[in-house]
């Protein structure tokens, strides 16, 4: 687990308020980018994203995208990204990733419920909804 910069909370805010004005564009701002350039900001770390930012530009591209890393569905990119996710999803803090079954995908989590990127833009989750959280 990475160690969060300091006003990563003022910085969580920033990156939330910042999706809610962008449109949704696969591969550029979409429930894996979103969530993974948002773990970035709070941790200064690696930009993890880079590896299918800009490669794909449709949901079966990202598909494709995701294979060619070796990975066979979102949960299977999350352990091979993040490790092990925590024991319940009721354990996830503010920050954390989280992963929806609602269609959602890739999401952070805000408290008793998750934002990430849709087609329909950002959206919130309750966080029952996913089943897997990962620390950040």
């Amino acid at each position: 687990m990475l160690l969060r910069v300091e006003n990563w909370e003022r910085l969580l805010a920033e990156a939330i308020e910042a999706a809610r004005l962008r449109p949704f564009a696969w591969g550029i701002h979409d429930c894996p980018t979103f969530a993974f350039e948002t773990r970035t900001t709070l941790t200064g770390g690696d930009d993890t994203a880079a590896l299918w930012r800009g490669r794909y530009s449709t949901a079966l591209g990202g598909e494709r995208v995701m294979r060619r890393l070796g990975w066979t569905s979102l949960e299977d990119m999350g352990r091979a990204l993040l490790g092990d996710p925590r024991a319940s999803v009721l354990l996830a803090g503010r920050g954390d990733i989280v992963l929806a079954d609602t269609g959602l995908g890739f999401g952070i989590c805000v408290g008793a419920s998750a934002v990430g990127m849709a087609p329909a833009g950002l959206v919130a989750v309750p966080l029952t909804s996913c089943r897997l959280a990962w620390a950040v």
